[in-house]
């Protein structure tokens, strides 16, 4: 039976002679029936169960009629803002509207709303007043509590009340969703559907909830920055499937938001499971006119073999989402894939990527997780490694070995990210020589993220010690494999915790390396991580000590600018950083420093000109001495 795409119109609806759609499946990404889009996992997984499916993609929210178009559903709504938050996906850090939106139809800006999973809720309510909204994806699960919206500045409720919905479902939601058919399915009432697991409701019967942990109430910690970071820890504790307990938050009026403890991890059959769906792997044909959708090019030769992640970066949201719990395919299941996409008449021989959240995690960190679950206090990697972790890369050497065999896949890259503080815990270097030896391209690109330890360990992250480890085996490693491959440094700046002398430090270090980053990753205070609670509320939630925060806009941008002191259009603001911190040493001719004077036109030596940027004009040969280094000329000079 030949594959095809769900209908996405009336007309599609019709063809297949569909009276009426079990769910109705509004998403605010473009329709695309590939595995790394949740929306196509959750409904070829309904379709694998024998419902049916309508999907409504990117409705005009000004219209409500936009999410009518097949009437009413017979069992309730699927509503997702889409891959990524809505925000994240409109807005940089600095709040300005991004020019292009990846995930739809030829990269356009402007397809769905601010706070999409809000509206489509709110949408679908005006015209269907009973029928049942379940949400999901990314922006709900972050937003399922009380939260910190960066965007507005100020505490929200859950998503779950201002969307107006019956059941929020909250990280990988496959479970959750067959459960709440099957519930729809026999009959019950959405609001007696209150003991599926990764699943959030709300109540006005406190007497109906049962054997939960009562968070602060929400008028508290809107009030209260203390309260909240509070909040936000027993929340953080309590995220693993094994031993996380029921919460309770209390609103005005006597409502109550009840999230469920998690859902459990899925076995590696389950995981096959879903990966083998009957999948188009592209987007709906309908968008070839448009460019086809940008999304889909980062993904399409890229293969995922595990989710999950115990790395627990305090910046990043995967605890919250996804879980610390490491789940895996099988190898099986990962080659038979592998097979169909050199079946594909684009494919070149070149597979992007073998990896999830972090590529060289195969399973637990430790033998007691899928009996008792995550340590609720207790970090894998930080602030050093736990003497209980499993450190083996052996399953992967294979995976990767077996990949590279199959006929018609000429290179298999590694791009999701390589945890070096695990890699280098491993006392056998066969990992790290494949490694080098057939998935680099040229570069390796890992995150240290910052070289301030201070700064780290508000990160979550190893100490600069570890990082300069690595890069040295690396360096090593690549000499007796005779290949120039270059280490590249992902860094972060104005993290909580960072002041601008460490600014500077990372801004001495990048001097040091010879090396300018083009893209620099400024801190983004995205919902439900525990660097945007400390951001938010200047404590470190789990000490509840005060911390350094650097919350102005300016100063934030001064971070930035450090990390690209060479940059002319940064020469104001870094000069102001260094006299800010007492560092003018740094500004001068001498090789350390980080900028040059910029001298008034009287103190300009005779026979030189100042140039656009500001700077003074040398001869020809000079100026072409000073231009930005490459990364592969800076290697070079620090291999002779």
């Amino acid at each position: 039976m030949k594959h095809k795409f769900l209908p996405v119109c009336r007309e599609d609806m019709e063809r297949e002679q569909i009276a009426q759609f079990d769910f109705v499946y509004v998403i605010g990404d473009a329709y695309v029936d590939h595995p790394s889009f949740g929306h196509a996992i959750i409904s070829r997984l309904l379709e694998s169960r024998g419902y049916t499916v309508g999907i409504i993609s990117q409705p005009d929210w000004k219209n409500k009629e936009s999410i009518a178009i097949y009437g009413e559903p017979r069992l309730a709504f699927l509503v997702s803002g889409g891959n990524m938050d809505s925000m994240v996906n409109h807005y940089s850090v600095s709040k300005r509207l991004r020019e292009r939106d990846s995930f739809t139809p030829g990269g356009e800006m402007g397809k769905r709303p601010d706070y999409a999973t809000v509206v489509y809720g709110n949408l679908i309510r005006q015209t269907y007043k009973k029928t049942p909204i379940l949400i999901g994806g990314v922006e709900a699960s972050l937003r399922r509590l009380a939260h910190y919206d960066y965007w507005s500045n100020k505490m929200k409720r859950s998503v779950l009340l201002d969307s107006g919905a019956d059941i929020l479902m909250y990280g990988m939601g496959e479970r959750s969703i067959i459960e709440l058919a099957e519930a729809l399915d026999s009959g019950l009432a959405v609001s007696d559907i209150t003991f599926v697991p990764g699943t959030v409701y709300k109540t006005q019967k406190k007497e109906d909830i049962y054997d939960a942990v009562y968070l602060p109430k929400f008028e508290q910690v809107r009030q209260e920055k203390e309260s909240y970071a509070r909040s936000f820890h027993i929340q953080y504790c309590n995220t693993d499937a094994f031993s996380g307990k029921r919460l309770a938050e209390e609103y005005p009026n006597g409502i109550y938001v009840v999230q469920n403890p998690p859902s459990r991890p899925l076995t590696q059959e389950e995981m096959d499971d879903v990966y083998e769906l009957p999948y188009m792997r592209t987007y709906h044909p309908s968008y070839e006119e448009a460019g086809g959708v940008p999304a889909v090019s980062e993904v399409k030769f890229s293969l995922t073999s595990n989710r999950g992640c115990f790395g627990g970066c305090n910046f990043c949201a995967l605890t919250f989402h996804q879980g610390r719990i490491v789940q895996a395919r099988s190898h099986d299941s990962i080659l038979r894939e592998a097979k169909l996409l050199t079946e594909e008449k684009d494919f070149k021989g070149y597979i992007h990527d073998v990896g999830g959240p972090t590529a060289n995690f195969r399973f637990p960190s430790c033998e007691k997780q899928l009996q008792k679950g995550v340590c609720p206090d207790k970090q894998c990697l930080f602030p050093k490694p736990c003497r209980n972790l499993k450190i083996d890369h052996r399953d992967y050497i294979s995976l990767l070995r077996k990949l590279r065999s199959i006929p018609g896949i000429k290179k298999v890259f590694i791009r999701s990210g390589i945890r070096f503080d695990y890699l280098l815990e491993d006392s056998d270097s066969r990992f790290l020589r494949e490694l080098c030896e057939h998935h680099v391209s040229g570069q390796l690109k890992v995150a240290p993220e910052h070289i301030s330890d201070s700064v780290l360990r508000y990160m979550g992250k190893p100490k600069a010690a570890v990082y300069h480890k690595f890069a040295e085996e690396y360096r090593n490693m690549n000499e007796r494999l005779g290949k120039k491959q270059y280490l590249v440094p992902y860094l972060m700046s104005s993290h909580p915790g960072s002041t601008l002398q460490e600014a500077v430090e990372l801004a001495e270090f990048l001097r040091d390396l010879g090396y300018m980053p083009q893209q620099v990753q400024d801190f983004y205070p995205t919902p439900s991580t525990i660097s945007t609670c400390m951001y938010y509320t200047g404590l470190e939630p789990r000490s509840m000590q005060p911390m350094y925060v650097a919350g102005n806009p300016h100063e934030k941008a001064m971070q930035r600018a450090l990390i690209q002191y060479q940059e002319p259009r940064n020469y104001q603001l870094v000069k102001e950083a260094l006299i800010r911190t007492g560092r003018e040493d740094l500004i001068g001719f001498d090789a350390k420093c980080l900028i040059k004077p910029r001298e008034t036109r009287e103190q300009i030596p005779s026979g030189r000109k100042r140039n656009a940027a500001g700077g003074i004009s040398h001869s020809k040969s000079s100026s072409k001495a000073k231009k930005k280094k490459t990364i592969r000329n800076i290697h070079k000079k620090k291999t002779k």
